[in-house]
């Protein structure tokens, strides 16, 4: 390469640098944050989509007979990353209904893609790098999903059992059906890896350039299942997702930063580590708040939550015991709780249901839930 050229490279790097200089838009692809669980088995039920273990990154199946666990692994084979997403496969299932489905996938706010410049005559394109490895060699995908225009694009990739490192450029999409993303909290874009799919993703043809949305089209005819033996997993780490044509080393972020953005969307006061409901005596994970008002009013709570989140967030208290949507009065009962006042910053208070006392003291775990 000559020297024009890195130079070039470099000035197509820095211009598509995002906010603070930021290079990967994908929060948490070293997948160093598992604030829920680091292991939850029994997933791949119909319609299943959360977030079980890494933050960020969610599951999507409907997979009939087929389940697996999710793990946040440790890695000992890929120097410079310690974490990565492991699926086990528990139940095989090797006669694919139409309608069977199960993918990984991380969303992206639609105010962090401004500078991509799709739907204009500047759009960019898009390249997206990961780690992967498998329990043998296995052909999967890769889909982008505009979701705001419902175009999407795709590519497969050929994983082995040893780590390799992916890179999938995505040309711009420039099509007249497609306008810039919108300028917002929402989720405008879905990073997917496709695991598994029957007829009703695979009847139409992959396309590796951005076009309307076909579900027929979300999955290669020739890929492999997740779920054809009791063998089979996957791992994944290291995903980056950057604007432009060149894929750059991928960008390490500390733990303490890497949380702090995961908290946008999910929080919790147990401590990282602990057990979300699990029963305590207060020494972790207590809010205690003071009611000031008559019987059954609103209790003067505030909680300022450590980031502002993406919005104002599903609230759920935990009691002592670890029941949720309670909260434990200072001898240890527990009652109900009305409705929680909250925004995107903090808990503001909260109308208190029957059992509760004038002038008494409650504590409680607390969620807090904004994911897209």
């Amino acid at each position: 390469m000559t020297k024009a050229a890195e130079l070039a490279k470099m000035g197509e790097v820095l211009t598509n640098s995002q906010i603070g200089g930021r290079r990967n838009i994908v929060i948490n692809g070293a997948m160093q944050v598992a604030q829920r669980a680091t292991s939850v088995t029994g997933l791949g039920d119909d319609n299943d989509e959360n977030y079980p273990t890494v933050d960020r990154f969610e599951i999507n199946g409907n997979a009939g007979a087929g389940r697996f666990t999710m793990t946040q692994e440790a890695v000992t084979d890929l120097p410079g990353f310690p974490k990565c997403i492991k699926l086990d496969c528990t139940t095989a299932d090797t006669s694919i209904a139409a309608t069977e489905r199960l993918f990984i996938q991380t969303k992206i706010e639609g105010q962090d893609l401004q500078g991509t410049g799709t739907g204009t005559a500047d759009a960019k394109p898009f390249t997206l790098s990961f780690y992967a490895k498998a329990s043998a060699s296995f052909k999967f995908v890769a889909l982008l999903l505009n979701v705001d225009n419902d175009r999407f694009a795709g590519s497969t990739f050929d994983v082995t059992t040893s780590w390799q490192r992916f890179v999938i450029t995505f040309p711009a999409d420039v099509d007249d059906g497609s306008s810039p993303f919108d300028n917002n909290n929402a989720d405008s874009l879905h990073i997917r890896f496709f695991l598994h799919a029957g007829a009703n993703y695979t009847s139409g043809t992959l396309s590796s350039t951005f076009a309307n949305a076909l579900a027929a089209n979300s999955y290669d005819s020739n890929a492999d299942s997740f779920y054809s033996s009791t063998d089979n997993n996957f791992f994944l780490t290291g995903v980056q997702f950057e604007v432009g044509s060149q894929a750059t080393p991928f960008e390490h972020r500390s733990f303490g930063e890497e949380l702090n953005l995961c908290r946008r969307y999910y929080y919790h006061t147990y401590g990282y580590g602990n057990t979300i409901g699990a029963s305590f005596n207060g020494s972790y994970g207590g809010m205690v708040y003071f009611l000031g008002t008559g019987d059954h009013g609103m209790a003067p709570l505030t909680h300022q939550f450590p980031v502002e989140m993406r919005a104002a967030p599903t609230v759920t208290f935990y009691g002592h015991a670890g029941t949720a949507n309670r909260i434990t009065y200072w001898n240890g009962s527990e009652v109900t709780y009305g409705t929680v006042n909250k925004n995107s910053s903090q808990v503001t208070g909260m109308s208190l249901g029957s059992g509760t006392q004038v002038n008494d003291f409650y504590s409680a775990g607390m969620v807090a839930d904004a994911e897209l």
